[in-house]
């Protein structure tokens, strides 16, 4: 069975010592850890060891000797570390040596029951110590497409990034510090650390004290019994502006929380919260900035109440239009009066509650604009919310010609039903025989003459009235998918990706260093970072989706039938 010796490169100009890691016997591997150098007391290196063992759980050991002798021949020193397998019990005893000057390296075991060596079928793998213990490593998202062997490879590999990611107390000791023990690792020289982000830390802790204390203010005023009556409750239901509100509500709340991540997807789920927060923000207040600078404003108020006029006199001419022979057809003309003035009517009481609140609008408009402060999508959700009351004439008119032409058509089946011997059972949801007699079928025949001649004229109000209503619904929608595109883009992991690529680890590769007859295999291991779709796929955070998901196939069957078409979610539906 080969042999793999997992060796840092940062160790590669270390002194002589002793290797301690990590021998993983299913995969017969050795994962070096660091190298321990002279002088060194044996007894304090194994009360050191078990120490280490019991703070990160990972079985640390000697696992062997490492020569860097810059002299082409120390046969002492060679001995000695040899002689030292005698002292650390373990096995087989790993021997790695540096031959000088020259940039071949020898590897071999010693075997101590047979007291031979072997330096056939090692493979000297080199790896980024930093890289391996800052990244995490993810399994295949498509698990089901994955084969036995994929997963097995992805076992080994997360063995070997969870022993060096436990190790990080061993590489918070630098040779500065006052022991008995010096080690060269990856931090040897100094740990890493940045004044700015401990400094950041420090002052986190009383803002997010202060920022949990005003939250559960503010949730305990939203949980209040005043909210759960019916005018209020309805309106917290159905505006898209509420929630989102309640949305970031909750993500505050998360990112404000003392209880600390337990592991990397919770972590990356908070830094992804706070950067969307961050930039959503900042995108708010840019947009605040635009909005009261050369009175745009007051700009925005005077356009409004002439586009309002004028979508309702396009109304006006089209509902003009269909009172007529619209494209020719024969309507029923008593119908057709009917319901021209009846929609009418309802565009002049419009224009007139458009130009009651014209004084206003400015107003009304400047403090919406502050809301921009809060963020983008917010400032996004209370468009949209506009949009909807400027345009709930619209809205009414497609209520009423919907629960017309559902009228008809469910009427027409009904009787359709009658003429066939057949009926509807409401207790067993199924449809069964029965017999009627002479005046039920009669007057069935009337009511399915008249509703099928009258259907034609309300099949055309509803149908212009649908489209109308669609296209309002199609703005609505584009402007919710840039709010859950704001709200559930994982942008700092993207960010991450973009700048330390190997802290998203999708798998390793390994590239050739230096292959020779009687020196061992010497490769060099390289991470694999995730690709930037499954970045977002694995990281994206969940939305709160102000739209149902309907397949087009329930659409259709919707607006064929005449259900109506809310654009509201319901309540308890999450959608990530």
């Amino acid at each position: 069975m080969v042999l793999k010796v997992f060796f840092p490169s940062c160790c590669s100009s270390a002194e002589s010592g002793i290797l301690i890691g990590r021998w993983i016997s299913e995969q017969n591997s050795a994962v070096i850890l660091a190298v321990v150098h002279f002088p060194f007391i044996p007894v304090q290196v194994k009360q050191y060891l078990s120490e280490l063992q019991r703070v990160t759980k990972v079985n640390v050991s000697v696992l062997g000797s490492w020569n860097n002798s810059k002299q082409e021949k120390e046969e002492s020193l060679s001995e000695f570390l040899e002689d030292l397998g005698t002292i650390f019990s373990h096995e087989p005893w790993i021997q790695i040596s540096k031959e000088g000057d020259s940039k071949f390296w020898s590897c071999s075991t010693l075997q101590k029951r047979s007291n031979k060596h072997r330096e056939e079928e090692i493979i000297l793998v080199y790896y980024d110590q930093r890289k391996v213990m800052l990244s995490c490593l993810h399994p295949p998202l498509d698990t089901a497409a994955s084969t036995a062997q994929e997963a097995e490879d992805a076992s080994r590999l997360s063995a070997i990034f969870d022993t060096v990611a436990k190790s990080k107390v061993l590489f918070m000791t630098d040779k500065y510090d006052d022991g008995p023990i010096k080690l060269t690792h990856w931090q040897s020289d100094g740990v890493e650390a940045s004044i700015i982000v401990e400094l950041m830390k420090q002052a986190s802790v009383p803002v997010c004290m202060l920022l949990t204390f005003l939250l559960s203010l503010i949730s305990g005023a939203c949980k209040s019994r005043m909210l759960k009556f019916w005018p209020l409750s309805f309106l917290w239901s159905k505006l898209s502006t509420c929630e989102q509100l309640a949305h970031r509500l909750q993500h505050l709340q998360v990112i404000s929380s003392n209880k600390k991540a337990q592991n990397q997807t919770q972590l990356m789920r908070k830094a992804n919260i706070f950067v969307s927060l961050l930039i959503d923000v900042a995108l708010g207040i840019l947009l605040m900035s635009w909005l009261y600078r050369k009175n745009r404003i007051g700009h925005l108020a005077d356009t409004l109440i002439p586009v309002a006029d004028h979508v309702a006199e396009e109304l006006q001419d089209l509902l003009q239009w269909l009172m007529g022979a619209p494209a020719g057809l024969k309507m029923n003309r008593a119908l057709d009066q009917v319901l021209g003035r009846f929609f009418l009517y309802h565009i002049h009481l419009w224009i007139s509650y458009i130009h009651l609140m014209s004084p206003f609008i400015e107003m009304i408009l400047w403090y919406v604009g502050l809301s921009a402060c809060l963020g983008l999508t917010v400032a996004l959700c209370i468009l949209s919310d506009i949009v909807a009351l400027l345009t709930f004439h619209i809205y009414c008119f497609y209520v009423y010609g919907a629960r017309l032409y559902c009228l008809k058509i469910y009427g027409l089946s009904s009787l359709w039903r009658l003429f066939r011997g057949k009926k509807w059972n409401v207790l067993r949801q199924r449809v069964d025989s029965c017999s009627y007699d002479l005046d039920q079928l009669f007057i069935g025949t009337l009511l399915f003459t008249i509703l099928l001649f009258l259907l034609p004229t309300t099949a055309l109000y509803y149908l212009v009235f649908t489209l109308l209503r669609l296209l309002v619904v199609i703005v609505q929608g584009l402007i919710h998918l840039l709010v859950d595109l704001v709200d559930s883009l994982p942008l700092y992991s993207i960010i991450l990706r973009l700048c330390r690529s190997y802290r998203l680890a999708a798998g390793v590769k390994f590239r050739v260093l230096e292959q020779q007859d009687g020196k061992p295999l010497r490769l060099l291991m390289q991470i694999n970072p995730l690709s930037y779709g499954s970045v977002v796929q694995t990281y994206r955070l969940p939305t709160y989706s102000c739209y149902p998901k309907d397949s087009w196939t329930s659409l259709c069957k919707k607006l064929f039938l005449g259900e109506l078409i809310y654009p509201w979610k319901h309540k308890g539906e999450k959608q990530d």
